[in-house]
């Protein structure tokens, strides 16, 4: 059965405030276009939870609903809200009528600021992003066309307004492996410009593209990531991904 979405993420509500931080600190060479890095000093607390943010992100916009009219309530309230939202299904939305409702917030972003070390602890540990079904497919070679059907796939889910989740990853190298969700897609000159909730970066949308030309996804440089070419594959959607 098809999933129905009551609506399409938006990324001022439905994003988290907070960030999965890095494990590294990233310098971007510009003569040899790759990234040089370090370990970060003081270690990081909240790190490799890319894809834990992710999937809960889907699973509140799925899930739940936030009455901001209602009275804020205790932490324990909303420990048992959280873990009652991050036990259901990624991949179908539920009916509206049964969504499970956040008091006292009007959105995932307000409530992530206010009560943020209840999300963090709630929403699932780092070991959550390496064990996923959907890992699998990285290791298999990914051709032009299947990458193009791929850039389809997601055009088509965003106007049907499915907020599809990404796995966004170089193969064997792993200079990037991470997760994000596309909640827009235009037409450009020459291909695609999907606009993603990135969760290493709260504070704005990210950009991937697809040139229909080379049938190619490209994500530009940013904080962690030299820029250029990678792969992408659709996972939270079916059973084997």
């Amino acid at each position: 059965m098809a999933p129905k979405t009551p609506r399409r993420f938006d990324f001022q509500r439905d994003s988290f405030s907070f960030a999965n931080e890095l494990l590294w600190e990233y310098r971007l060479d510009l003569v040899k276009g790759k990234m040089n890095f370090r370990r970060r000093e003081p270690k990081p607390n909240y790190a490799h939870r890319c894809f834990v943010l992710v999937r809960a992100a889907r699973q509140f916009l799925f899930h739940a609903r936030f009455d901001a009219e209602q009275k804020i309530a205790g932490d324990e309230i909303y420990i048992g809200l959280i873990r009652k939202i991050v036990s259901c299904n990624p991949r179908l939305s539920g009916e509206t009528e049964n969504q499970i409702t956040i008091p006292g917030f009007a959105s995932l972003r307000e409530f992530s600021a206010a009560r943020e070390s209840l999300l963090k602890n709630g929403c699932g540990d780092a070991w959550r992003s390496y064990v996923l079904r959907s890992h699998w497919r990285m290791i298999f070679p990914i051709s032009r066309d299947r990458k193009k059907n791929t850039a389809a796939n997601l055009l088509a889910a965003i106007r049907e307004n499915f907020s599809p989740i990404v796995h966004l990853v170089k193969f064997p190298s792993l200079t990037i492996n991470h997760g994000m969700i596309l909640f827009d897609a235009k037409e450009i000159d020459g291909g695609l410009e999907f606009s993603a909730y990135d969760p290493n970066d709260p504070q704005k949308p990210a950009i991937l593209k697809f040139d229909r030309v080379k049938n190619e996804f490209l994500l530009p440089a940013n904080s962690y990531w030299a820029g250029g070419g990678l792969n992408v594959i659709e996972i939270y959607r079916g059973w084997f991904m």
